[in-house]
Order: structure tokens, then sequence, then C-alpha cells
């Protein structure tokens, strides 16, 4: 089991950045996918960003060109800069990794609550 431990969230305004950091203890090399989720009051919880065992990713159609998730292997570390906020980016932030085929795969719309996640960590954006 991996234990994952978001930081990095906050209150901007609109047009403003921040960067969320996922610290991994654990080896994360092994899982399959790395991941990062939000959910919103009263809505279900989408994928942001989806990084596979050979660093391909994908993106949200709602966050593509504004958020760019990477990782450090290394260092058990992942992060997710977000840039160009706006109100509707408001929510809890979750970072994540599973073994294949990662939350159900596509087809499930990654949305099986499987593998390990972090605790979140809250993002407001205000106009």
């Amino acid at each position: 089991q991996v234990r994952l431990v978001e930081s990095g969230g906050g209150s901007v305004q609109e047009g403003g950045s921040l960067r969320l950091i996922c610290a991994a203890s654990g080896n994360i090399y092994r899982k399959y996918c790395m991941g990062w989720f939000r959910q919103a009051p009263g809505k279900e919880r989408e994928r942001v960003a989806l990084t596979d065992s050979n660093g391909s990713k994908t993106y949200a159609d709602s966050v593509k060109g504004r958020f760019t998730a990477s990782q450090d292997i290394a260092q058990n570390i992942l992060s997710l800069q977000l840039n160009s906020l706006k109100p509707e980016d408001t929510a809890t932030y979750y970072c994540a990794v599973d073994v294949f085929p990662c939350w159900g795969g596509a087809a499930a719309g990654y949305a099986v609550p499987s593998g390990d996640w972090g605790q979140g960590t809250q993002v407001t954006v205000s106009s």
C-alpha cells in the first residue's frame, strides 16, 4: 500500500496559479498509473490528469492547456501545476496511484475508486 499526502492547495483569484504536490511513501514506480482527480461539492469526482507507466499523460478537456502533471519517481513525488485558474476549478483535489486497468480504465470513466488515495487538498478560485 502507498500512502499519499497532498499539499499546495489554497485560495486564488481567477487567472492565478497553484502547484499541488503529492508526496508518496512506498514504491510508486511499481504502480501502473498516477492520477489527479477532483471533486466539487454536489458533483461526482472527475479525472483531471493521468500518467501511465510509459509516462504518457492524458488530461480532462476542461483543463487541457492549463494544467500540467509531472512526477519525480526517484523522489516519490507527483505534482500538478494549475495555471489560468477559473472559478469552476474550485474543488478538492486528490492524487492517486493504481495498477492496471487503473480506476476501471477509460471505459469506466476512471470512476472505480481502486488503488491508493491521498486525503485531498482544497483549491478555491474566486472571480
